[in-house]
């Protein structure tokens, strides 16, 4: 009986020795993960912690653009996925809905149409590049040669609709009413000489339609995807013109995340050097980066 309790007595005191060499000589009302070796030091454990970030993209130039930065801003602690979107409605309402921190497809005066027609609440934090719209010869291959009666599809949404008729005016095709700015439509044209037939449709849908017209004018992405060469429109938008001053593409987020550290990040990969270098030798001028 007294060997048991003996043993019992000494296996206490080795199990309390064992309980004092876990605690490291820490207080027992102070938990050791609270520990640090220097006040105010961070934890080891959110030292080099990498943000994610979604950003939707029209699949030319956009993704391929973010696509290249994204080395770059994975060395700024940033992991970029990239969604790509083939049409201008849904990355603006997967923006708004919080499924995108950043989308990368649209000029401004899009984007705050968009606000007004939608009620949504997206801002721009920077300008990247800015893409000439083109006219493309379908059924006619020459200005000169434009019939009376000729079909021309311009985009339907109202800002690309303006610019496609602005470009269309700055070719001598027509003449628009210069109150209605970067919002006419066809009801604005004032004057129209060829009799053109104006045809409104969604402007990814452009590209495939120009077997079926005289001309189309359509924004550079969608011409890029489609495989059209950029450089063989018929005219494009020139460098001083309203269109390149007015619309060139940017980062869009929602409103409230502007001053996101990692979004402010992305806008400087993309108006770095090396991205610029990269769009000016990759698209030979159809796509330009903004100084």
């Amino acid at each position: 009986m007294k060997k048991r309790v003996f043993a019992v007595l000494l296996g206490s005191v080795l199990a309390m020795g064992a309980l004092v060499g876990c605690g490291g000589g820490a207080s027992s009302d102070t938990p050791a993960d609270d520990q640090q070796g220097t006040e105010g030091e961070a934890p080891a454990e959110t030292e080099g912690e990498t943000v994610k970030i979604k950003v939707g993209a029209s699949p030319a130039p956009h993704a391929e653009i973010l696509q290249e930065a994204k080395e770059a801003l994975a060395a700024e602690g940033v992991d970029m996925e990239i969604i790509e979107f083939s049409d201008y409605v849904q990355p603006n309402t997967a923006l708004e809905s919080g499924e995108l921190d950043a989308n990368y497809f649209q000029h401004e005066p899009y984007m705050l149409s968009f606000n007004e027609e939608q009620g949504t609440h997206l801002v721009s934090i920077g300008n990247v590049h800015y893409e000439p719209m083109g006219i493309y010869g379908g059924k006619t291959t020459a200005l000169a040669d434009v019939p009376d009666g000729a079909k021309v599809a311009v985009p339907n949404d109202t800002t690309n609709e303006a610019r496609a008729l602005l470009l269309l005016e700055a070719n001598g095709l027509l003449k628009i009413n210069a109150d209605a700015g970067i919002t006419a439509t066809k009801l604005d044209i004032l004057e129209n000489p060829h009799n053109l037939d104006i045809i409104e449709m969604e402007a990814a849908q452009l590209p495939r339609s120009l077997q079926d017209v005289d001309l189309a004018v359509i924004n550079a992405n969608y011409a890029i995807s489609a495989g059209l060469d950029v450089n063989e429109t018929l005219a494009k938008e020139e460098e001083d013109s309203l269109g390149a001053q007015t619309y060139p593409n940017i980062i869009a987020v929602k409103e409230g995340s502007e001053s996101r550290p990692e979004l402010q990040k992305l806008v400087d990969v993309l108006k770095g050097d090396e991205i610029k270098d990269f769009i000016v030798e990759k698209y030979q001028g159809a796509v330009l980066p903004i100084e």
